[in-house]
């Protein structure tokens, strides 16, 4: 942007919410969040890097892969960031915005080493007592510019409980269509509207004080949803992962965007937006060719990755418009992982046996003609030619990023708490 103003950033960030809302096509009321996207872009066929919360915040921070940022396991676990990596916040205090963060964060124990200059802290990090405190800071028209990062507790689990009709709720494809799924789908989308009900207030807050024009405002998500097949897995309703932007600089027009991108690409993106060089060693790229019009496409494929979760659960993976290879490093008895949240849907998973399936060591999925992963292909010899080559991409993916299960077992962190994944039982 050259001497132009620099502008504002204020990002939303929820937890565990995937794509759950109305304007993805999810049956959900959520009219604030579809306004925004109306008003701006909305991303449709964007990933994050891993299906877990610290090591793909950290990637939406670093523009990094997890096994290159460090962060391969979860913060509150002993999982830390690699010393000295280049952060968004920190980048952006360095060019002369303030830099603020507003309830959750899961990156490290100590937010102020992510380079936010002030944290704010609520009584609890939901919504409801969270979006006040940002209400407070924009009626005091902070100094510009600004960066602010708000993060809500919601959607994680556990939910409400809902014990009202669930006829109009749509079951997922990924689990069997029956009433205890319903229900707990209807439990998180209390969670959804309450989000959007805040993100209404927020967005009302910068319009009313006239920051619309100069501030971008984002809101986006961690990864999937918190349901077996979803969080913690490669499949797509694990790194599925909502972004809505509205702001100056092309973010104006009520765009959609369906080109295949990765949450990598966030941190470039912003410091180009903001005129502010990007750091070679940062692996993702500026989405404003693809949002200016300037270019249809900015990858071919892209990668996602877990190592830990609660357990050690190394896979790695690499997603194109029509494929997905997924390789499993450890032999695992289960086809979804049994360390997934509680709730109504597990038990549903566990009495139909999806945790006593066991995981291949290679899948690869057709998604033009099967979209939820269902019928692996890497056996069948009509795919051959495509399971090699999806093979070949990975393999030479991580040479190239050093990753180190290339070299076998990574170990943690002498300090982490790691659950043995023998002691998850169906």
């Amino acid at each position: 942007m050259g001497k132009e103003k620099k502008p504002n950033i204020l990002i939303v960030i929820t937890h565990d919410t995937g794509r759950h809302l109305g304007c993805y096509g999810r049956n959900v009321e959520t009219p604030n969040l579809d306004k925004l996207a109306d008003e701006g872009i909305i991303f449709t066929n964007l990933f994050c890097t891993a299906p877990q919360c610290s090591p793909s915040r950290a990637s939406l921070l670093t523009g990094k892969y997890p096994h290159n940022h460090g962060l391969i396991g979860l913060a509150h676990r002993g999982f830390r960031l690699n010393m000295n990596e280049p952060l968004l916040p920190a980048l952006l205090k360095h060019a002369g915005y303030s830099t603020y963060l507003f309830g959750f964060q899961h990156e490290s124990s100590d937010p102020y080493s992510l380079g936010y200059q002030k944290v704010f802290k609520a009584k609890s990090n939901s919504c409801l007592d969270v979006t006040p405190l940002v209400l407070d800071f924009l009626a005091k028209k902070p100094k510009e510019p600004f960066f602010v990062m708000v993060g809500f507790s919601e959607t994680h689990r556990p939910f409400p409980e809902y014990d009202g009709p669930i006829d109009n709720i749509e079951g997922l494809p990924y689990l069997p269509d029956v009433e205890d799924v319903r229900r707990d789908l209807a439990s998180l989308y209390i969670l959804v509207r309450r989000v959007d009900e805040k993100v209404g207030e927020i967005l009302r807050a910068v319009d009313n004080i006239g920051l619309r024009q100069n501030t971008l405002v984002v809101f986006t998500t961690d990864h999937g949803v918190a349901f077996p097949g979803a969080k913690a897995t490669l499949f797509d309703p694990g790194i599925e992962i909502a972004m809505l932007m509205r702001g100056p600089g092309g973010f104006e027009e009520g765009k959609r965007i369906d080109t295949l991108l990765s949450n990598l690409d966030f941190a470039p993106t912003i410091l180009d937006l903001c005129g502010i060089p990007i750091p070679r060693e940062m692996q993702g790229r500026s989405m404003l060719p693809v949002i200016r019009g300037e270019s249809d496409r900015l990858h071919d494929w892209i990668f996602v990755e877990q190592t830990y979760h609660a357990a050690y659960d190394p896979l790695r993976g690499v997603r194109t418009e029509r494929f997905k290879y997924i390789r499993s490093f450890e032999k695992r008895p289960f086809w979804f992982p049994p360390n997934v949240d509680g709730g109504l849907s597990k038990e549903v998973a566990r009495r139909f046996g999806y945790f006593s399936k066991p995981r291949p060591t290679e899948m690869l999925f057709d998604l033009y003609k099967d979209p939820w992963e269902r019928k692996n292909l890497a056996a069948d010899p009509s795919y051959a030619d495509a399971l090699e080559k999806m093979r070949t991409i990975l393999e030479e993916w991580m040479r190239r990023t050093n990753d180190p299960l290339l070299k076998g077992y990574v170990p943690p962190p002498p300090d982490a708490i790691v659950t043995p994944p023998d002691s998850y039982t169906p």
